[in-house]
């Protein structure tokens, strides 16, 4: 009896999280460049409060 073993390349396991990388990366500049300046500050402003760190 003979058994198959099929396995991946390293190549085909690295394209999923790369790609998936790239599009998160495409997708925050795309947003962040069509939101308003004063919305960016502001959002960051409450990410260093909520995470204790302070900003003043």
């Amino acid at each position: 009896m003979t058994t198959m073993i099929q396995t991946l390349g390293v190549s085909g396991t690295r394209f999923i999280p790369a790609a998936f990388v790239a599009v998160l990366g495409v997708t925050l500049i795309t947003l962040t460049g069509h939101v308003q300046a004063a919305a960016l500050h502001d959002a960051a402003h409450d990410v260093r409060h909520a995470t204790g760190f302070p900003c003043h």
